[in-house]
């Protein structure tokens, strides 16, 4: 059995060799639509309410706050005004979300606000996915950051509470301020700060998800006595999920067409999880030119089990091997439990026209982890394998940054200045231990792992504003990371690597009064190797065990020590247009060239843990590699550009991407993880005759099929997420919002291939997914 790409659904072609030549032609067409579009709004725009008296524009020569410091000074006004006032302001192209878009939809996580945003999407199942992409670019592409500064260790953004944000801020271009381990793009989290209007909110709410009940409560308290502002917040979850899911493995010969191997492994799910979820910002103003010192700490600890009960079903079985090990069934028990606690400084102080910012923190991050498989033959009632792991990892991290900022002239020509330098440590220990059948396994690689990493930084840039039609934003950093492992490790004796990144970023606006703008950004950025990457110590699979043979689709993983960082050159080009009373309309093309790109590649292996050889997952650096795209958006109310309509507020935005991987035959040889598009339309409405605004979102992302290999390709299935939500108001201090999310639940299908002499052998996944219910009481006490 064969996987192929879906037909394209712009045209109803399979993808053929000549596929790639129509693609750039309809970015082209693409454009030209969007740009007519844009050009029809403004004469709609301004005659719609000609009595409504529009916000005033910011100053257009001054020079943007940048990175850090935007992130440490929050007004708390609210309204897409402002949000859209950040963004244009901005030399950098920037997205800005403030908390009137995040409140809308009153989402349980971080991870469901992020799908909606421009470009942004989560791999897996709905519900069920990972950390979030941006450009569909995989894990270790997209920067994430909170309050401009690198999520520590074991840290995850579904442990956050959305009513903890204060905006969320997508920068697609890299700065030498915010770092350039950004290829895809940088997400940076800014969390609520002290500020003297006095919040008591509390949010009580259950989910419903597949019959399982899931409580949940939050809670965000801001006051503030004499110098000192406080702001305290915390949440709890207890999640509750149940689901299924099977993998159908096929194996055929290509000559004959004969069917060789033929099963289905069918598994059941249950994973009970609670978490706690604790974080204050303490923040002392030292006098009145803004200096002042903040310190927070937070806390976030979870634990949790999980049941599996896996079913073999083997129609076919290849005559060669000896299936009398062969399960019937399997039942896995898990647990797991971590808790991750860190304490930030910061220093602010104003020196003559500069002001110095020392930013310090620490962290340790633990988990721990335990897995039971027991499997058992047809008919038997005693196990005929067992494999018990238990990991144990604690990472330990420390940082110190500082920042000097200075202003230059005035109004035109101004400079804003930025010079700094960063540090950072983390060590990482982790202790496992393997049984199989109740006998040690990997004995050679020893039980206990311990690796450290060493970052430095530093940089400058300037933003000038050239005139009050051009600004200008430049900068150089240079980055270098030291990793070190113990010999069992094997990553000893080191892996080092450094990068100098110049980046540029241009801002033109063609006439200063109206609200159209251009930009252009010039950049390099790059990707580090993650420190688990580097580590050679393996991880045996569990369904075909060692000293056995194994399949491509039940490979063992293992690091390696000789990763190199991927390096990208980018170019940006944006257009924007802000229209009045709110809304954007933008297009913005990207391309980055990779060098070093990092895959992992499944490969056949002799091994020191098993008789025969197995195939092995690694990350290798694999050649170079090109990705390009169109990003479209538009956010306005619809009477804005059709008189006479209702004020509904409509969101929307639409990405195309294509890539190329140099040395990999063709067709498909994408980027792994890249879609060939992304697309968000939303809409929400307040009704004029009762207190009840109604809304709902449409999230689509095209299935598509990836060469990874010359004998190795995956296919993902097409994933449509529908959400919608209602919210009663009883009053200015009261709300009852129902939400609905992934209504409709599509199974999520993904399809691994793998090519050997005369064989083709495909793994196919399917996951279901279900609808979450949510009912939450918003209280303003």
């Amino acid at each position: 059995m064969r996987f192929y790409a879906p037909a394209d659904p712009c045209t109803g072609d399979a993808p053929g060799p000549h596929t790639k030549f129509r693609q750039p032609a309809r970015h082209v067409l693409a454009v030209f639509v969007f740009i007519a579009a844009v050009a029809a709004v403004p004469a709609r725009a301004q005659t719609v309410r000609p009595s409504a008296a529009p916000p005033p524009a910011p100053a257009e020569a001054a020079s943007s706050p940048t990175g850090q410091e935007a992130a440490q000074r929050i007004e708390v006004t609210g309204g897409r005004g402002d949000d859209d006032a950040q963004r244009r302001r901005s030399t950098a192209a920037k997205i800005v979300i403030g908390r009137e878009e995040i409140d809308k939809f009153g989402d349980a996580t971080v991870g469901e606000v992020l799908r909606r945003l421009p470009g942004v999407t989560s791999p897996g199942a709905p519900g069920r996915g990972g950390p979030p992409r941006m450009r569909g670019l995989g894990n270790g592409y997209t920067q994430l950051l909170i309050d401009g500064q690198r999520v520590p260790p074991g840290f995850s953004l579904e442990s956050l509470a959305p009513d903890q944000i204060e905006r969320i801020e997508i920068l697609r271009a890299p700065t030498a301020e915010t770092g350039a381990r950004a290829i895809a793009g940088t997400i940076n989290i800014v969390m609520r700060e002290g500020y003297k209007k006095r919040v008591n909110d509390l949010r009580l709410g259950f989910a419903l998800e597949n019959g399982q009940a899931t409580p949940g409560a939050s809670w965000t308290h801001n006051d503030n006595a004499g110098n000192l502002t406080y702001n305290l917040s915390g949440s709890f979850f207890r999640p509750r999920r149940g689901g299924t899911s099977r993998i159908d493995t096929l194996a055929t010969r290509d000559t004959t067409g004969d069917i060789v191997h033929d099963q289905t492994e069918a598994q059941r799910s249950q994973e009970r999880r609670q978490g706690l979820h604790v974080v204050a910002r303490l923040q002392w103003r030292l006098g009145d030119a803004g200096d002042m010192v903040v310190l927070t700490p937070s806390l976030f600890a979870s634990r949790g089990r999980t049941e599996r009960d896996i079913t073999f079903a083997r129609r076919v079985v290849d005559p060669t091997e000896d299936g009398s090990d062969d399960a019937d069934r399997a039942a896995v028990r898990g647990s797991a439990r971590s808790t991750s606690l860190r304490v930030n400084g910061l220093w602010r102080q104003r020196i003559g026209a500069s002001r110095l910012e020392l930013n310090a923190g620490v962290g340790q991050f633990e988990s721990s982890t335990a897995s039971l498989r027991t499997e058992f033959a047809a008919g038997a009632m005693a196990p005929s394998r067992t494999v018990d792991d238990r990991t144990s990892v604690r990472d330990r991290s420390a940082n110190v940054t500082a920042k000097l900022s200075t202003l230059l002239g005035g109004g035109a020509g101004e400079h804003s200045l930025v010079v700094g330098a960063e540090a950072e440590a983390l060590r990482r220990d982790e202790a496992r231990h393997t049984l199989q059948n109740g006998l040690p396994a990997l004995t050679e690689f020893g039980d206990d792992v311990a690796a450290s990493s060493t970052r430095l930084a530093a940089y400058a840039q300037d933003e000038w504003a050239v005139s009050p039609n051009w600004a200008l934003h430049a900068g150089l950093r240079w980055e270098g990371i030291a990793t070190r492992g113990t010999a069992a490790a094997g990553a000893a004796p080191e892996n080092r690597s450094s990068v100098w990144t110049p980046l540029v970023h241009v801002l033109f606006k063609p006439d200063p009064k109206t609200r159209d703008q251009i930009r252009l950004s010039l950049t390099r950025s790059y990707r580090a190797p993650a420190l688990a990457a580097l580590i050679a110590r393996p991880s045996l699979n569990a369904t075909d065990p060692a000293p056995g043979p194994n399949t491509p689709a039940t490979a063992d993983s293992a690091g390696n020590p000789g990763l190199r960082p991927e390096l990208a050159t980018g170019v940006d080009l944006a257009f924007e247009r802000y229209l009045d009373g709110g809304g954007v309309l933008s297009a913005n093309l990207f391309r980055r060239r990779i060098e070093n790109l990092m895959r992992r590649v499944v490969a056949r292996e002799t091994v020191s843990w098993a008789t025969e050889p197995r195939f092995v997952a690694r990350q290798q650096n694999i050649g170079s590699a090109i990705t390009q795209g169109l990003e479209l958006e538009a956010k306005f109310r619809l009477d804005q550009v059709l008189a006479g309509s209702l004020p509904i507020e409509m969101r929307s935005n639409l990405s195309f991407y294509r890539s190329r991987v140099d040395g990999i035959a063709g067709p498909d040889n994408r980027l792994d993880g890249q879609a060939r598009a992304t697309a968000n339309a939303g809409a929400d409405y307040r009704l004029r005759s009762l207190p009840l605004t109604l809304g709902g979102n449409v999230n689509w992302v095209p299935g598509y099929r990836t060469q990874l290999a010359d004998r190795q390709d995956v296919t993902v299935g097409t994933k449509r997420v529908f959400d919608a939500f209602a919210l009663w108001t009883f009053g200015p201090a009261a709300g009852l919002r129902l939400l609905a999310s992934n209504l409709g639940p599509q199974d999520h299908v993904a399809a691994n291939g793998f090519d050997a002499t005369d064989l083709r052998t495909v793994a196919t996944t399917t996951t279901a997914s279900y609808t979450n219910w949510q009912l939450r009481l918003e209280l303003k006490l």
